[in-house]
């Protein structure tokens, strides 16, 4: 598995946790008490994960505003937290094509979400990606902020 794919599935663990502990992304790290599957953290996962959790209003607002039938709090853990770490790529991340982090987000989805995550996944950070300016910046308007 490539660094960055094993990077973003440490992140998703991680932001799984904090999403049904309640418990903040900065204080799973700091006590360690996430799952070491894929080996300790890397540094691309504590950015993904820390970023996400920073950015977590715009980003469920911009999850809100694409997922026309679903309220972001009503999403599976699973998606829900895919979408997150994907909609932090394509809306914060200059460095990562929309495109690689949709195609990552579906392969997740396939791997630990239910049957029709994929496509569901698909198609809202294709909305997200649309609506996107550039990358790293979001028309708020746009995404409901």
């Amino acid at each position: 598995m490539q660094e960055r794919s094993r990077g973003r599935r440490q992140a998703l663990q991680i932001l799984y946790q904090s999403d049904v502990t309640g418990s903040e992304v900065a204080d799973i790290f700091d006590s360690g008490t996430y799952s070491r599957e894929d080996g300790e953290p890397s540094e691309f996962c504590k950015e993904l994960a820390l970023g996400t959790a920073e950015h977590l209003s715009e980003i469920d607002s911009a999850l809100g505003a694409t997922s026309k039938h679903w309220v972001v709090s009503r999403m599976p853990f699973v998606d829900r937290n895919i979408l997150r770490l994907a909609t932090y790529e394509i809306l914060f991340c200059e460095s990562i094509p929309a495109s690689v982090s949709i195609n990552e987000a579906v392969e997740m989805a396939k791997v630990y979400g239910g049957e029709d995550s994929s496509r569901f996944v698909n198609g809202v950070l294709g909305k997200i990606a649309e609506r996107a300016v550039d990358p790293g910046e979001q028309r708020v308007e746009d995404l409901g902020g």
